[in-house]
């Protein structure tokens, strides 16, 4: 009798596993199949915003978008395309935050950044720019600073290490060993420069004509006046408010619902 209460012990297990197995493929499958509709749900909605926006319905596209950013993640094109729709709508405020944004992701984009410097020329007062330097740093992105950096790191380090295990190969190695370091001394000086820019250096772009208050609440004296799509850059934040200054120095505080924050450079 043992040998078959184990047999049908090892039966019944079997058919647990089957279960399971049946039960997570049931699970993927219909993951698979969720992922697909919402594929052809963004697609259809992409289409949709460039439809918009070839028929002159230029406010229109730009909800499509920004509706296609919130539900299904960002992109440089998606960003490029809003940044076109709200421009073309007379919000030059927002198309300089999209472009911005757009810039970060693809920064050697010769179309996003003509267009940027585009929109820029249209704003009037005085507003904030990436100097030269920031400028030189934003033509990689963070990740590619980071990459190079590593890559130039661990050239160094197995040469040093041939160096080691191979005595004679220290006269040969010796010039190419210098230049690995060098590369990585600059390249994480690169790296850091915009970590720091991009984490700690933030830009208030203004999107409707507004007045900078001389605190961070509504009954503050007025301190300047704004303009749409001008670049401010953030001193602090204090709740929903944020307090920057212009290109000429001026100090004084926006409410978040006037100006969108983004990333420096």
């Amino acid at each position: 009798m043992k040998p078959l209460i184990q047999a049908s012990t090892i039966f019944e297990s079997a058919q647990g596993v089957r279960r399971r197995l049946c039960l997570i493929l049931g699970w993927l499958f219909m993951g698979a199949l969720a992922g697909n509709l919402f594929a052809a749900d963004v697609t259809a909605d992409f289409s949709n915003a460039n439809r918009l926006y070839a028929e002159g319905k230029f406010a229109s596209a730009a909800e499509a978008y920004q509706h296609l950013i919130d539900s299904a993640g960002t992109s440089a094109n998606l960003l490029f395309n809003y940044g076109n729709a709200e421009f073309k709508a007379g919000n030059l405020g927002r198309a300089i935050a999209a472009f911005r944004r757009a810039g970060l992701l693809a920064p050697r984009d010769a179309e996003i950044r003509a267009n940027l410097e585009y929109v820029r020329n249209q704003v009037q007062g005085a507003t904030s720019r990436e100097s030269r330097w920031q400028e030189w740093l934003g033509q990689l992105t963070l990740n590619e600073w980071t990459l190079l950096t590593a890559i130039a790191f661990w050239l160094s380090l197995g040469l040093f290490a041939a160096r080691q295990l191979r005595p004679a190969l220290v006269p040969r190695l010796k010039s190419v060993t210098t230049l690995c370091v060098l590369l990585t001394l600059f390249m994480g000086a690169g790296m850091g420069l915009q970590a720091a820019s991009h984490f700690s250096r933030s830009v208030a772009v203004v999107t409707a004509p507004a007045t900078a208050r001389s605190g961070p609440f509504d009954d503050a004296q007025d301190a300047f006046a704004v303009h749409d799509g001008a670049e401010l850059q953030v001193l602090s934040r204090h709740d929903n408010w944020v307090q920057v200054t212009d290109a000429g120095g001026k100090i004084g505080w926006l409410n978040t619902s006037q100006a969108q924050v983004v990333p420096g450079a």
